[in-house]
């Protein structure tokens, strides 16, 4: 273990992750589950919303949408910011991408049927963070609103 920690900090070897979740997918989870939190409750149609589009977004199979899942609420456990999370996404995708996160994030704040006053000004927040302009928030919101509203018919 020692061996394996001063590799990494000397930068002799980077550590082998195959047993965890790649940092992008993490950080789009763990601000997903923001999402559902904000409002204090993380229900299961959230948490249902969010397993969808993570496994819609990263091609998930099941085990490695659970351990993503678990992985991305311990991160939000211990983080109290969310700029390791945006910073992963404005690093490692495109503007187009962003946009879309933004939208599984209105998906989420819209999956137990109602916004609350703080998720809609998380998002607002996290729109400026990974560089999603007003308008572009806003079309992300009618489009994960006219998902919601056609899965719900």
């Amino acid at each position: 273990m020692i061996d394996r920690m001063l590799d990494f900090l000397t930068g002799r070897k980077t550590p082998a992750l195959t047993d965890q979740p790649d940092e992008l997918e993490l950080a789009v989870a763990a601000l997903l589950i923001e999402a559902a939190r904000m409002d204090d409750q993380f229900d299961a149609a959230e948490r249902a919303a969010i397993e969808r589009v993570l496994t819609e977004r990263f091609d998930l199979a099941p085990d490695a949408l659970h351990e993503l899942m678990h992985a991305a609420e311990a991160a939000v456990r211990q983080s109290t910011q969310f700029f390791p999370f945006t910073r992963q996404i404005v690093q490692r995708i495109s503007h187009e991408d962003r946009a879309h996160i933004l939208e599984m994030m209105w998906e989420v704040a819209y999956a137990d049927g109602v916004l609350d006053p703080q998720e809609d000004a998380l998002l607002r927040r996290i729109a400026g963070l990974i560089h999603v302009s007003d308008r572009e928030r806003g079309l992300a919101r009618q489009r994960a609103l006219e998902k919601v509203k056609s899965k719900g018919q």
